[in-house]
């Protein structure tokens, strides 16, 4: 249906010119851009090169991921990015290229949150694509955008529910105002934007998914139309605006110290700016964070930063590409992260994806190598879809409080209940200067039901013990070492910065690799991860562990090190 009915909008007649010209807001990285100016395009993960002054689209993709980001037309912000004319004339060669070849609704890119995205893009960087062009190339365009616009108007409802309808609904919305004879559309395409905002966005600003980055995809999108119907004098459906107003108190507390978003869920750290930016442009006063945003819990003093899962995490149908993290936590300290999670494997293939989603890639507890929720292996008639989370924790009992001391974090979840007859409890403290991390993880069987479990547990082990590992997952740019004999190891930052991480409790502790997963770059980095090791022989086990700056760093350093480019291969 989607191909019938880019066929049929194909045939559409040109706008008639541009009514509205929306500002580019989405900005791209120069980096990026140059990359692709000297041929290297970078899309889901997959790195492919062609020819000077060639066109992307004869490459073959190497999967349905790679041929989404291309045909959604991210990368014009990039080539708009760069302050070089030879930019502007590949920008407009490459979409010359797409409408000649795609335009009428032929191949692959006519799903709708894709033209939705696509559309929104031609919309930001019309001028740059129009800019001294023969009347003929203006006019393919202006044919092309138009087409998009029915196009949407038709196919929108088919986006799945959330992120992709909103993504679709936007670009119609985009095409609805700007383009001239595509009145009829805005009235619809509002109230569509207001019923999607509803069903995408609870009442407490968040999203089934419990992605942050995704999240912060959606408000964006939010701001832009809210800004396109602003600026041309048109009303912004109170449900919108509503939605805006809820989503942005939850961006605010799941961004660190340095700016970026938590990594949970399939979430990056979104790109440099985009949460700002989003932020300002929607002009939403700061209020108090509840004390869960989207089911997690943040911690923050001086300038240190800790967001926590606290709670299940997603069901059913939104978790496709849910993790099992549940207790993980991510530090940051100013500008550097310090804890964090391996990160989104999407983008680095089908491996590093489900791979990336084992509780053992994220900061905190996992027992025997298992997960704390497993991914169903495959669908049938009475079993869940392949790659949903299955037997996960169903209670998690966080308690955050602010005290004189610091903030303090007390939570539990029965992801291995089932299976070992243990609660993991994890106790974080948080100095009121922000200097130190306290914390304690605890293994227990709670009760009868789950001493049996864990008795079973133990006979498999032939009495030697359930083995349990805390992981603590280091950014790429932290150097440990071991000291005081491997008592303690020592963190040094970029900034200058030295933490010291040391532990008690019997348990042994080892410096291993780990990886830091990126969705802009072609291979994961390598990293280290400091791991506690240790075995449940009874019914309850504990190990605790302090992280925290050393005594000869001071509260504040001027970080003037210089970060690694974004987006490098």
């Amino acid at each position: 249906m989607n191909r019938l009915h880019a066929r049929l909008a194909g045939r559409a007649r040109p706008a008639g010119g541009i009514v509205s010209q929306p500002e580019p807001r989405s900005i791209g990285r120069a980096a990026r851009g140059r990359q692709l100016l000297a041929g290297n395009i970078l899309c889901a993960g997959h790195l492919v090169e062609i020819a000077a002054g060639a066109h992307p689209w004869d490459i073959v993709p190497p999967d349905a991921a790679f041929a989404a980001e291309l045909h959604g037309f991210g990368w014009l912000d990039d080539l708009a990015a760069v302050p070089d004319p030879a930019a502007g004339v590949a920008a407009q060669a490459w979409v010359d290229a797409w409408v000649a070849r795609h335009g009428r609704g032929r191949g692959p890119g006519w799903d709708p949150d894709i033209a939705g995205r696509r559309l929104i893009r031609l919309l930001h960087h019309a001028v740059l694509l129009m800019h001294a062009r023969p009347t003929g190339a203006t006019r393919a365009l202006m044919r092309t955008m138009a087409a998009h616009a029915v196009f949407l108007a038709k196919r929108w409802p088919a986006a799945t529910p959330g992120l992709p309808r909103i993504e679709a609904l936007t670009g119609l919305l985009y095409g609805a105002v700007g383009l001239m004879g595509m009145e009829a559309h805005v009235a619809p395409a509002v109230a569509a934007l207001e019923r999607a905002c509803a069903d995408t966005v609870d009442a407490g600003g968040a999203i089934a998914t419990r992605n942050p980055e995704e999240l912060l995809e959606v408000f964006t999108l939010l701001t832009w139309a809210a800004a396109m119907l602003a600026e041309a004098g048109r009303p912004v459906g109170a449900g919108v605006l509503g939605a805006i107003e809820r989503i942005a108190p939850v961006l605010r507390a799941l961004r660190h110290a340095d700016g970026g978003l938590a990594r949970f869920h399939g979430g990056g750290r979104g790109l440099p700016g985009r949460l700002d930016r989003a932020l300002a442009s929607a002009a939403v006063p700061a209020r108090p964070p509840e004390a869960l945003a989207m089911g997690y819990a943040r911690l923050h003093a001086g300038r240190t930063s800790v967001i926590v899962d606290a709670t299940p995490p997603p069901a059913r149908a939104a978790s496709h590409a849910a993790h099992a993290s549940t207790l993980a936590f991510e530090l940051t300290s100013g500008r550097r992260p310090v804890i964090v999670n391996c990160g989104p494997g999407r983008g680095h293939g089908a491996d590093w994806r489900l791979a990336a989603r084992a509780t053992a890639c994220h900061s905190t507890l996992s027992i025997e190598g298992a997960s704390s929720a497993r991914i169903a292996p495959g669908g049938g008639l009475l079993r869940p879809a392949a790659g949903l989370l299955i037997e996960a924790p169903v209670t998690v009992t966080p308690q955050l409080t602010a005290r004189e001391d610091g903030m303090h974090l007390l939570a539990g979840h029965d992801g291995y209940a089932a299976r070992f007859g243990l609660t993991h409890m994890r106790r974080l403290h948080l100095s009121a200067t922000g200097r130190a991390l306290s914390g304690e993880d605890t293994l227990g069987a709670m009760d009868e039901v789950e001493r049996r479990a864990f008795d079973r547990a133990l006979d498999r082990s032939r009495l030697r013990g359930v083995r349990f590992a805390v992981r603590f997952h280091l950014h790429p740019d932290v150097e440990p070492a071991l000291d005081m004999g491997g008592a303690a190891v020592s963190l040094v930052l970029r900034s200058g910065e030295v933490w010291v991480f040391r532990h008690e409790g019997g348990a042994e502790m080892t410096l291993e690799r780990s990886v830091y997963l990126q969705s802009d770059r072609l291979h994961p980095r390598q990293s280290r991860q400091i791991v506690l090791a240790s075995s449940v022989v009874d019914y309850a086990a504990q190990v605790t562990w302090t992280l925290a700056k050393a005594q000869e760093t001071p509260d504040y350093l001027r970080d003037t090190e210089a970060d690694d480019l974004i987006g490098q291969i």
